[in-house]
C-alpha cells in the first residue's frame, strides 16, 4: 500500500456534470482543484440517465410526431429498428467510456483522482484507488460534495433475489424484454414505459397513486395516461407489488404479487420509486453529519452546521431540485462563490444575486420526454394553493393555435399559465403536447425575469409556431 498527500484549494467529490461544473468554475477563479470519482467521469446523466434515456426516446417521439403529418404517416407506420435505436443509445453514452470527459477536464486544468473518496475530518479526504493505494487530499478552502443520488428501492419481500431493473438497467439494457413491469408513476416510470413499449415490450405499470406525474398539473398526467394506454400500456392505479420472486425455470420470469391480491408475470421489473442520496459511505460521520442523509445547504450551497463554512453540497445530494440542468446551475454558482470567498471578495447573496441559487425556489424548468411531451417551470396551481399564493389560473387548448395545425393532424395539448395577482407577473407555466419541450425556456425567462404582463404583451410570437400560445394565454387572461 502506498500513501501520498496532496494539497489543493478545492476538492470535489463526485465527477458527474455537477462536480465537473463546480471544479471548472473554481479553477476559472484561479483555484487549484481536483475531482475525485469512483466510477465514470460524467456521472449518472452521461451514462445511465439523461443521454441514454433521451437517445431511446427520441425515435419514439419523432415517429409519433411524423405519424401526424399528412404524407409521412404511412412511411412511419412500421416498427422501430431496435438494433439501430440501441446502437444510437450506445453512441450517445460514449459506449460507457469516459476518455472524452477526462480530456475535457485536463483542458481546463482540473486534476482527477480515480477512486472512492471519503471525508476523514475538516478539509481532509482519503481516496482509495482501484490499485489499492490511499491518497490523502487536503483542501485549503473548500470541499464540495457532488455525489448525486441512487435509486431508492421499496421494501418488497424477495426484491433482492429478482435482479430488478433500476433506471440504470432500464437505460443500458442490451435487449428488449418481452414483458416489462414498471413500478412507479413519476418521470422515470413514464419515460421508460414510453420507450420500451415502442421498442416492443408489453408494458404494465403499477402506480400506487391515482394518476401519473402527480407533482405536475393534473392534465399533464392525464394526457400521458391516455397516450400510453393507446400505445398498449396496461396502467393499474392504486396498485403496487407486495412480493416478488423469480421462478428459476427456463423462462426465468418474475412473479409479482399485487396489493389487490392479484398475480402478474414479467421478464423484467423496473423499480422507478424515487431517489436516495449517495451519502452512505463518504465519511459524513467524521464531520458531525449523519451518513445516508440528504445534505441541507444554504442558498450559497454551504452545508449547514459545519464550523468554518468549508463544506459544500451541490446537485441532487442537497435535494433542492433533482435535475441535471438545475444541478449544473447550482454548480456554476457554488464554484463562483467558493472562488469569491477564497479571495476575500464580497458575496452577493441577495435574491437573484451572483452567488445564490434563487431559481431553485421559483424557476425550475423540467421536460418529460413522453408522447405527448410535458414542459413546466415554476409553480403548479396546487403548489400555489398550498403556500397561499394568490394566482389567476389561465388555461388554453393548444390545439387551437395555428402552429399546432402545422405540427400535425389531431394535435392534442394544453397550456396553463399562473399569474401572480399582486405583482402581475407569471409564476408558473405548464405545457402538454407534441413539441412543447422547446417552449419551456421562454416560460423560464418569463418566470425568472419576473416580466410584467404589460411588457410580455409586447413579446410577439412568430406565426405560425406553437409559441403563439403565449399570445392566446395573455388574451385569455385579459378577457
Amino acid at each position: 500500500m502506498n500513501e501520498t498527500t496532496r494539497t489543493y484549494d478545492v476538492i470535489v467529490i463526485g465527477g458527474g456534470p455537477v462536480g465537473e461544473n463546480v471544479a471548472e468554475r473554481a479553477r476559472a477563479a484561479g483555484l487549484s482543484t481536483v475531482i475525485v470519482e469512483r466510477e465514470l467521469l460524467g456521472g449518472e446523466c452521461s451514462f445511465w440517465a439523461c443521454d441514454p434515456s433521451k437517445a431511446l426516446l427520441r425515435p419514439v417521439v419523432a415517429r409519433a410526431d411524423a405519424s401526424r403529418v399528412p404524407g409521412l404517416d404511412p412511411a412511419v407506420a412500421g416498427p422501430l429498428d431496435v438494433e439501430r435505436v440501441l446502437a444510437h443509445r450506445d453512441r450517445m453514452s460514449s459506449y460507457w467510456k469516459d476518455e472524452d470527459q477526462a480530456d475535457w477536464l485536463n483542458s481546463v486544468s482540473v486534476d482527477l483522482v480515480r477512486g472512492h473518496g471519503r471525508l476523514t475530518g475538516p478539509r481532509r479526504v482519503a481516496v482509495e484507488t482501484p490499485e489499492g493505494d490511499t491518497i490523502t487530499l487536503i483542501a485549503r478552502h473548500a470541499v464540495a460534495l457532488s455525489t448525486g443520488t441512487r435509486a431508492a428501492l421499496p421494501p418488497v419481500p424477495g426484491l433482492d433475489t429478482v435482479r430488478p431493473w433500476t433506471s440504470r438497467e432500464a437505460t443500458s439494457a442490451r435487449k428488449v424484454p418481452g414483458r416489462l413491469t414498471v413500478v412507479g408513476g413519476g418521470v422515470v416510470a413514464v419515460e421508460m414505459a414510453t420507450a420500451w413499449q415502442a421498442l416492443g415490450s408489453r408494458v404494465t405499470m403499477l402506480v400506487l397513486e391515482n394518476g401519473l406525474l402527480e407533482r405536475m398539473e393534473p392534465f399533464a398526467g392525464e394526457l400521458v395516461t391516455d397516450s400510453l394506454r393507446e400505445a398498449g400500456v396496461d396502467i393499474r392505479f392504486g396498485t403496487t407489488a407486495t412480493s416478488v420472486h423469480r421462478d428459476g425455470g427456463e423462462a426465468d420470469e418474475v412473479r409479482i404479487t399485487l396489493s389487490d391480491g392479484g398475480q402478474l408475470a414479467a421478464d423484467e421489473i423496473l423499480l422507478a420509486t424515487g431517489r436516495a442520496p449517495q451519502t452512505r459511505d463518504i465519511g459524513l460521520e467524521t464531520v458531525g453529519l449523519t451518513p445516508s442523509d440528504w445534505l441541507t445547504v444554504d442558498d450559497t450551497f454551504q452545508v449547514t452546521g459545519i464550523d468554518g463554512g468549508w463544506l459544500y453540497a451541490v446537485g441532487d445530494v442537497n435535494r433542492r431540485a433533482l435535475m441535471t440542468h438545475q444541478g449544473k446551475y447550482q454548480a456554476r454558482i457554488a464554484g463562483t462563490v467558493i472562488g469569491a470567498r477564497a479571495k476575500g471578495e464580497p458575496v452577493d447573496d441577495a435574491p437573484w444575486g451572483a452567488h445564490v441559487a434563487t431559481a431553485d425556489h421559483t424557476a425550475v424548468p423540467q421536460v418529460v420526454f413522453t408522447v405527448p411531451e410535458i414542459a413546466s417551470v415554476g409553480l403548479t396551481s396546487r403548489e400555489a394553493e398550498r403556500i397561499g399564493r394568490h394566482v389567476d389560473v389561465v388555461d388554453y387548448d393548444l390545439s387551437k393555435v395555428a402552429g399546432a395545425h402545422q405540427y400535425g393532424e389531431d394535435y392534442r395539448g394544453r397550456a396553463r399559465m399562473l399569474v401572480d395577482t399582486d405583482r402581475n407577473t407569471v409564476v408558473g407555466v405548464t405545457f402538454a403536447g407534441p413539441g412543447v419541450g422547446e417552449l419551456v425556456h421562454s416560460a423560464t425567462i418569463a418566470v425568472a425575469g419576473e416580466v410584467p404582463l404589460d411588457r410580455l404583451w409586447h413579446a410577439v410570437p412568430a406565426f405560425p409556431t406553437l409559441s403563439e400560445v403565449w399570445l392566446r394565454l395573455l388574451e385569455t387572461h385579459r378577457g
